[in-house]
């Protein structure tokens, strides 16, 4: 499996690699968007579209995905000897960040400014947001017309993305993701002259003080001659203009050929707008938002579709290979589309499902593997102390196992001893990471699905700094060693599961 390239190919491979990764996350400003370039892949990999309402028709040597709430996914091929209560190959990420979200009703303003309110999500590091330029990213629920919905463009405004349409007595409803493409908001700091201490301690009130600038009432009274009148009193539900600056919706409308009064909900997103590039003197860092956990949705993508992108390689298998890319893993979770979710029991028991084969589900789970892919804390230069010292992940060095005895993370030796000899397989470097004693611990969705389903798991990701950031940095190896991971493991997994003697 080992692939021997020289230096120079070698740099090229990784670059080539990192740079696919930059474009999935520039495509990718929100959960919506980042299922959407996923599912955009898989139609073209070859990959069956299914839908949770309807009945499936499972076939070997078949590849078929599906979607919830259009922010999650799970795509899945089924290997040529596969038969009910044979096991899963499965990968499992998160598509949501830490960021701000607009609120239901936004409308905000002091001073002549017109503003937009916002909820924070996640445990972001929100002074990072501070003069940032920044625009809006989402979907947004709309009046429509019953019928087929036209067909997608590649891009451009009014590009439809995933369109659903719900006929009802009154007409449809019908969802399209919007992403405006240039600076349209900002949170400006307050000049050092009005806080002389912002250097020794600086916490920003998530109420107060995260309130993005959007316009000013001159300009507004310069483009239409009369400003906007000042906040409304709570109007009904389906008041749009009510609940959020006129300015706004005017926005919105124009890029996605609405009226305003058509919108009924949103559910946006504020992104940076500088967009993931690679950096540093030899070009081997990359700076991005949203590493955390694009950066393993990409890998995990990526790894499947070409672990069964060749003719045959789907023939000898017995497992079905699968990933589940999760929304809300950042609060917890615990959502119809989260991993606390049935969801992953439901598809896996639906493929499993057999009349001459009752118990085919339960015989799968232990014969069954998941690596939960979350990105990993590299080791600062500025702040050594912060890691113990024999768990002091580098870039470059490989992906790195995350490990902790109370169950933050799912690892445990076993699981551990089979991505390490998988890993030795084809030729990937692995690390190890485990909290100071006096440190917190973060968790993933590996304990969550461990506990939920009888999985073994193994919690793995590749090294990344300032995670939780609006600008995180990972290094452009990491992203071809992950790659290669996942891909040798799809590959090589069933036969070293057979191996493994222990319950």
């Amino acid at each position: 499996m080992q692939v021997v390239m020289s230096g120079r190919a070698r740099r090229e491979a990784v670059q080539a690699a990192a740079r696919e990764l930059l474009k999935f996350i520039n495509r990718s400003p929100s959960p919506f968007h980042a299922v959407d370039e996923c599912r955009k892949r898989l139609l073209q990999a070859g990959f069956c579209e299914l839908k949770e309402t309807e009945s499936w028709d499972i076939r070997p040597e078949s590849k078929y995905f599906l979607t919830r709430n259009s922010s999650t996914i799970i795509a899945f091929a089924v290997g040529g000897q596969y038969v009910p209560g044979n096991g899963f190959s499965l990968i499992g990420a998160h598509t949501d960040s830490p960021c701000l979200r607009v609120k239901r009703r936004s409308r905000r303003g002091q001073v002549g400014f017109f503003q937009v309110g916002v909820e924070t999500y996640g445990g972001g590091i929100w002074n990072t947001w501070f003069d940032r330029d920044l625009t809006l990213a989402g979907r947004v629920i709309f009046k429509g017309t019953c019928g087929e919905p036209p067909p997608e463009e590649e891009g451009g405004k009014g590009s439809p993305g995933q369109k659903t349409t719900l006929c009802t007595t009154s007409g449809s409803l019908e969802q399209q993701l919007v992403h405006l493409d240039r600076p349209i908001l900002r949170i400006p700091h307050l000049a050092i002259h009005l806080q002389r201490n912002i250097n020794e301690n600086f916490g920003p009130n998530t109420e107060m003080h995260l309130v993005p600038i959007l316009a000013t009432a001159v300009w507004e009274e310069l483009e239409y001659g009369t400003p906007e009148p000042g906040p409304p009193e709570p109007g009904p539900p389906n008041a749009a203009d009510d609940r959020h600056h006129s300015v706004l919706m005017s926005l919105l409308c124009d890029d996605l050929g609405l009226l305003p009064d058509d919108i009924l909900e949103m559910e946006l997103c504020l992104a940076d707008t500088q967009p993931a590039v690679l950096g540093g003197a030899y070009e081997e860092f990359i700076f991005a938002p949203r590493l955390d956990n694009l950066h393993s949705c990409f890998c995990a993508l990526q790894a499947l579709i070409d672990s069964c992108a060749a003719p045959g390689s789907l023939a000898a298998d017995p497992h079905v290979r699968m990933i589940a890319l999760y929304d809300n893993e950042e609060v917890g979770s615990e959502s119809a589309q989260g991993a606390q979710s049935l969801l992953t029991e439901l598809v896996l028991r639906r493929i499993s499902a057999s009349p001459q084969k009752l118990t085919a589900f339960e015989e799968a789970i232990p014969k069954s593997f998941m690596i939960s892919a979350d990105m990993a804390h590299a080791v600062h230069p500025n702040y050594v102390d912060k890691h113990e010292e024999n768990h002091r992940p580098l870039f470059h060095k490989g992906p790195v196992i995350k490990v902790n005895s109370n169950q933050r993370y799912a690892s445990n030796a076993v699981s551990e001893a089979l991505i390490r000899k998988l890993a030795n397989s084809v030729g990937v470097p692995l690390q190890d990471f485990m909290v100071r004693n006096d440190s917190p611990c973060g968790s993933t969705i590996g304990p969550i699905l461990a506990s939920r389903l009888g999985l073994r798991v193994v919690d793995l990701g590749s090294p990344q700094l300032a995670m939780h950031s609006i600008r995180e940095t990972a290094c452009t190896s990491g992203v071809l060693q992950t790659l290669t991971l996942f891909k040798g493991f799809f590959e090589l997994f069933p036969s070293l599961g057979r191996n493994l003697l222990v319950d």
